[in-house]
Parts: structure tokens; sequence; C-alpha cells
């Protein structure tokens, strides 16, 4: 079953400034400089300073590790996380990111879904193409089993490219015959790297461009790979026995239809799918946790849904 919502977050008027605020900040600083212009240790370079100033929440901590061998930050609650684990596959178009530069989603999650939050820094691109980023995950999958966690227990979770492959590793874990985590997210997540059906928002998308997309997966995808193949493009693969999924994705962003053509798909094929489309937000807005209203409320959901499935509650 699918369930599609939009949640009304009703904005005061000092929300409605900062929402206007961020978008002309991001239309400026993100949008107009991330591209094939920019080269992509610039790109790095550019994400690295517009998210040094995050600011973690009260109530968890940051610890650094290594999971599967690769190295990785981890973030616990205080108090609680006993029983939840979240793996998070952060995004940046494969190219851009690390477990740094996404620490507004991923120490809320830590805080409000009262779970351990594993943040992966697994290889980019161009340096490394795919199937790296998809190995890379699957192995941080093993050995979070390794330490004795129960598949049931662990939610796998990404954005954009990340939501990529979060999709990713449950189908390979699928296919490699591993226990079934126990619920995937995904914000904004791509599911067809063809870019064929791309969204043309009203209001515009102030994240992402056509061209920085078509740039990003010249670099990632492999040679001699079509880019509708299933192992590329989760929307083809065979999305029987995934495990519950979660949706999240703004309408005025390129890659909408990427997420409604998904839960479509999954839902066709026997898998529960709660799909969530937020109006007036753009590509990842969640990364704007604990500034705007409408970002709290999604992560806030986002642990509502965990919850539901370690208790057995599917919607």
């Amino acid at each position: 079953m699918t369930a599609s919502v939009e949640p009304v977050v009703p904005l005061s008027a000092a929300q409605k400034i900062l929402t206007a605020s961020l978008r002309g900040v991001l239309n400026l600083l993100f949008r107009g400089l991330m591209g094939p212009q920019l080269p992509v240790k610039a790109q790095r370079a550019l994400l690295r300073a517009l998210t040094a100033a995050t600011l973690a929440p009260r109530g968890v901590h940051r610890e650094a590790a290594t999971l599967g061998g690769l190295p990785c930050e981890v973030w616990r609650p205080t108090v609680g996380g006993a029983g939840k684990v979240i793996l998070y596959l952060h995004g940046g178009a494969y190219l851009i990111g690390s477990p740094a530069t996404h620490r507004a989603i991923t120490a809320s999650l830590a805080r409000r879904c009262a779970a351990e939050v594993w943040v992966v820094d697994y290889r980019l691109a161009p340096e490394h193409r795919f199937p790296a980023q998809r190995d890379d995950a699957v192995a941080a999958y093993r050995a979070l089993l390794d330490k004795g966690i129960a598949a049931e227990a662990i939610t796998i979770a990404g954005d954009s490219a990340g939501g990529h492959l979060t999709l990713q590793l449950a189908l390979q874990a699928k296919a490699l015959g591993l226990p079934a985590p126990g619920a995937l997210v995904t914000f904004s997540p791509v599911t067809d790297l063809t870019a064929a059906h791309l969204h043309v928002p009203a209001a515009g998308d102030p994240m992402i461009t056509r061209a920085w997309i078509d740039s990003a997966m010249e670099m990632f995808c492999p040679e001699g790979l079509a880019r509708d193949d299933a192992q590329l493009s989760p929307l083809y693969a065979e999305l029987e026995g995934l495990p519950p999924l979660l949706i999240q994705v703004g309408e005025d962003e390129l890659l909408r239809n990427d997420s409604l053509r998904f839960a479509e798909a999954a839902r066709r094929q026997g898998v529960t799918v709660k799909l969530q489309r937020y109006p007036g937000c753009w590509h990842v807005f969640q990364a704007h946790a604990g500034v705007l209203d409408v970002a709290d409320r999604a992560l806030q959901d986002v642990a509502l849904f965990i919850d539901q499935q370690q208790q057995g509650v599917s919607r």
C-alpha cells in the first residue's frame, strides 16, 4: 500500500521570511556556484564551507569510528538509544559530501529517533565510479550485522545520491541473501539515472541544476552500462521484498518525479511505501533542521515511521 500525504506545516511570519531568505541564499551560493563549471575539489570545499557552522542539537554526542573498514561518524543520544540503529548514507551527487557536511540531519535524527546513527564516509567519484559506493555501503551494513545488531533494528537512510545508495544497498542485500533491514528512509532520492522525467517546479529549484546532475552522472556511471540498467537505476529493478519505505520529497525540486515514480513502482510490486510530498520545499530541505519548522517536522515524521516499523505497524 502506498500512502501519499502532503504535510501541512503552518508558517509564522518569521518562518515565511526565513524560508524566502534561505531560498535566495541557496539560489546564489549553491545552485549558482555548484556545477560543472567548478572543479570537483572546489565543489567539495564549497560544501564544507557552507556547512561548517552547523550546530549539533542538545542531547547527542559524536564519536569518530570505523565501520566495515570505512571511516565514519557515530551520533548517540545522551539518554536512551538502546535498540535502534540508523545507517546513514549522505548525499552530494556522489561527488561531494561527507559525514561532516550532513550533521544537521544526522545529529537531529539521533536525537529525534533516540537511535545510534552511523554515517559512513564512502568513496566518491570521479576517483571511484560505481559500484565502489554500493560495495562500501554493503560492507558497512555487514559490519553492523557482525556486531550482533539485529537486521530488523537497523534503518538504512539517505538523501539524494545517498537515497539512491540506500535503495541500492537494500537491493544488493536481497541479492546476496543478507537479512533485510527493518526499514528504509529516503529524502529526495535519485531513482532513475536517465534523468528523462525531471520536474520543472514553477518556483524553481534553489539547489540543483540539470547541468550538475548530468555532469555528476558522467563521472559516477561506468562505461558500457546503460543508465536504465537495474544495477544503476532502482526504478527498473525488481523491488518485491524490500522493507517498508518512507520517501520524503519537496514539491519544488527537479528530482520530485524520481520519488513519485519509484513510490508507484514499489507499490505495484507489493512494497509498503509512505510517500510524503512537502509543498513549498526544495531538494533535501531536511538539511535545515533546527532552522526551518518544516524540516523539524519532517525528521519527527521519520522518528514516528521508524517506531511504527519496530512495533510491527505498517502504514
